[in-house]
């Protein structure tokens, strides 16, 4: 029993956060998790999601919850642009990114805001990030901008100009990058006023 024990916590200092699922490879029945948490040596931090008690919450955090409940999905538009620091906007909502004919997702204690891409819009310019031990996919700077300009009607213009000009004062991405991926959003039409303007 203590082997049993001492595994998930280990389990959940390497993950970060733990489901458990993550225990059936291990033939370790999810009650040990509930007696961990009775001990005070586990928390619950949402709809089966456990944790160490020491575990150090920041704003990415919900980020890291949703990419551990819908793993096929992308951190994208205004969450990705919060992580990346593009934008003023505080989104209450994890907006995700999933294939065009994925399940709709559901989640009672996280709101997320679903998008629906396909091909390279889906699978091209995704980072992955560590958050709180969890490999977190983001698309990177370039492609949300692109995707922002995509999305326009629905989170403003101002939105996407913001993060195009806060992207170029920081350089976080080249021209080069912004038109490839508003290329493969089919934006350039749209954008490129905003990038001549920029040089």
């Amino acid at each position: 029993m203590l082997q049993k024990y001492s595994l998930i916590k280990s389990l959940a200092e390497k993950k970060g956060i733990l489901r458990p699922r993550d225990l059936s490879e291990y033939n370790i029945h999810r009650e040990y998790i509930t007696r961990l948490c009775e001990l005070g040596q586990l928390e619950k931090i949402g709809r089966g999601l456990y944790a160490l008690p020491d575990l150090e919450i920041d704003e990415n955090f919900s980020l890291a919850q949703v990419s551990k409940i819908i793993p096929n999905g992308t951190i994208s538009l205004l969450s990705a642009l919060r992580f990346h620091n593009l934008t003023t906007q505080l989104p209450f909502e994890v907006w995700i990114a999933i294939p065009n004919k994925a399940h709709q997702p559901s989640l009672k204690e996280i709101s997320i805001k679903v998008v629906r891409f396909s091909g390279e819009a889906l699978s091209t310019g995704i980072e992955e990030h560590l958050i709180l031990g969890v490999k977190v996919p983001i698309y990177n700077p370039a492609k949300t901008i692109a995707d922002c300009f995509k999305y326009r009607y629905k989170i403003g213009i101002d939105v996407a100009l913001e993060a195009l000009k806060e992207c170029w004062q920081k350089q976080c991405c080249t021209l080069d990058d912004l038109w490839y991926y508003s290329k493969i959003c089919r934006v350039t039409h749209v954008i490129k006023p905003y990038l001549e303007f920029l040089v």
